[in-house]
């Protein structure tokens, strides 16, 4: 139960095309978890340039962006992150004091769980949009192979065998996927989904409040 909110409480959100509820039981834990006077509420939004100026109307301390708006927030905020710039689409921005600077918490995610796979194999990844946008810069960082399946080559994707796949569209794919490769699903509802949703929130939450993210 919340009951510390009152006219001093923080609040933080998230805006996509539609909510979802685990950044809320992320955030809102992990708020609880250190008694922070903040909350966290995820919106369904159609216009993510009146979603930001009401974050500057309201005061909102920060907010996450999730599909499809991760690249045209850009437009929207005041500053950002080199990282930002490189990738060309933020997850995370931050209000100090009225200036909105954009994050990428995805590039984070991608980069410390590709530590994990074999940067010999080549890396296919299946996306175009500001999460996949991310993915390959944090396979950048580990000195992966890059190959990328989109709408234009779909066809390919039958026919990779023996590499990595990280899928970052919202399908499921498995299905698709050969068994000789090694599969990262983005999916919430999938164990590698959730380990890299629960990766990026610990970033956010440190970007957020400068604590350790205790989930």
């Amino acid at each position: 139960m919340l009951s510390w909110i009152d006219k001093d409480t923080e609040i933080y959100c998230s805006f996509a095309e539609k909510a979802g509820n685990t950044g809320c039981q992320m955030m809102n834990t992990a708020f609880f978890y250190y008694g922070l006077n903040k909350i966290y509420k995820s919106f369904s939004v159609n216009n993510i340039e009146e979603a930001v100026s009401a974050v500057r109307t309201l005061n909102i301390k920060g907010f996450a962006i999730t599909m499809p708006y991760k690249v045209d927030v850009l437009e929207y905020v005041d500053d950002m992150e080199d990282s930002v710039k490189e990738i060309g689409a933020s997850n995370t921005v931050l209000n100090k004091g009225g200036k909105l600077s954009a994050y990428n918490t995805d590039s984070y995610a991608a980069m410390i769980y590709l530590e994990l796979f074999d940067n010999k194999k080549p890396l296919y990844i299946i996306g175009n949009g500001g999460y996949a946008k991310a993915v390959k810069w944090g396979a950048k960082q580990n000195n992966f192979n890059v190959e990328n399946i989109t709408r234009d080559n779909w066809d390919e994707l039958f026919d990779i065998k023996n590499s990595v796949v990280y899928n970052c569209t919202p399908m499921d794919i498995t299905d698709w996927i050969d068994e000789s490769n090694d599969f990262i699903n983005c999916l919430v509802n999938t164990q590698t989904g959730f380990d890299l949703a629960s990766l990026q929130a610990s970033k956010q939450f440190e970007l957020y409040t400068g604590l350790e993210f205790p989930l």
